[in-house]
């Protein structure tokens, strides 16, 4: 008969959990004395995807200072999927908090807490966790136009002054006066001549 590689790691770890718990409990038999005979353990959910308790002691509410050996199991509503079991390590920053380094997988699971060490507990709850959406990329910079500068103003054009009267030449003047008095001598001996040949054709016409 052979034995799954799964069922191999967890009965290690579980062994390995065991020995931790014999060990501890032969160093330090006195402090669960004072404190008292069980723990409080509180599944308080997930903190990305890493299983959050909070382990106090039973009878005054103090935190644990020693080091608590607890393993952590996880399945799935259907029970077609298991997790753990997941050893609890402190929070950074608390004196009560405790939580995984392992992960949980996007879904719902039935989270499960046995604390053997410094003194019993037991603590279960159902938890959420989330698909986590990638992040949005980043926005493209929107180019910016510069707006188009207004054209320098232009100077007026000068005002261009009235052509000047253009002067005549004296000798020009002389000149047109004489072709006038020409034309109109030759017009008076026009009317001169035609006077006279009506005169002559009257006279003659008379003497007939």
């Amino acid at each position: 008969m052979r034995t799954h590689p799964a069922s191999r790691t967890r009965t290690r770890t579980v062994f390995g959990l065991l020995l931790m718990l014999f060990a501890q409990a032969l160093a330090v038999p006195a402090t669960a004395q004072a404190h008292g005979d069980t723990v409080k353990v509180v599944v308080t959910g997930q903190r990305d995807g890493h299983v959050t308790t909070e382990i106090t002691w039973e009878n005054d509410g103090d935190a644990v200072e020693e080091t608590v050996a607890a393993t952590v199991n996880a399945t799935s509503p259907d029970g077609s999927r298991s997790l753990g079991p997941w050893p609890l390590v402190r929070a950074p920053g608390t004196r009560t908090g405790w939580t995984t380094a392992e992960v949980l997988a996007p879904g719902t699971w039935k989270v499960t807490v046995d604390v053997g060490f410094p003194a019993l507990g037991h603590a279960e709850r159902e938890v959420q966790v989330p698909v986590v959406d990638p992040s949005p990329p980043a926005p493209r910079p929107t180019p910016t136009t510069t707006a188009p500068s207004a054209p320098a103003p232009t100077a007026p054009a000068p005002a261009t002054s009235a052509p000047a009267p253009s002067r005549t030449d004296p000798a020009d003047e002389q000149g047109d006066r004489a072709v006038g008095w020409t034309l109109a001598g030759l017009a008076g001996i026009v009317l001169a001549g035609t006077a006279a040949g009506v005169l002559l054709r009257r006279a003659r016409a008379r003497r007939r």
